[in-house]
């Protein structure tokens, strides 16, 4: 990822807080994804293997029985199968076009122990997904 594409990973909540430096960081491993629409981005029950930064596009996240949810851009998904090293507990996949970042377990899980920010982001993100589920 080059480095003027620093403000687009700015406007992603997740690293909004983070200084030029933290970002070149995130841009060293982070890879561009492009997937086209009905394209499975995580499938149920597989391994998670990274995290995805949606920058363009929309996502369609299906529980086992829960409503459907959509994601756009700023969001992000495959968190709770990296930070608890579980299975993926959703099939996504692509609603629309998407582009967007994937970065990988190993890279993320460092990021996370540099960069308290990101983690302090990614644990609000889940926290208000989990209150959200339970009052519908």
């Amino acid at each position: 990822m080059a480095s003027n594409e620093y403000s687009a990973l700015r406007r992603v909540p997740i690293f909004a807080c983070l200084d030029d430096d933290s970002l070149s960081q995130v841009a060293a491993v982070a890879t561009e994804f492009e997937a086209p629409a009905g394209q499975v981005l995580a499938e149920l029950g597989h391994p998670g293997l990274g995290v995805f930064v949606i920058e363009e596009g929309t996502v369609r996240v299906e529980p086992p029985g829960e409503e459907p949810v959509e994601l756009g851009p700023g969001e992000f998904f495959g968190e709770l199968a990296v930070l608890a090293e579980t299975p993926r507990t959703a099939r996504v996949s692509a609603s629309s076009p998407v582009s967007g970042i994937a970065i990988r377990r190993a890279d993320i899980e460092q990021l996370i122990n540099r960069e308290v920010t990101i983690a302090a982001a990614m644990l609000r993100e889940v926290a208000q997904r989990l209150v959200d589920l339970r009052h519908g």
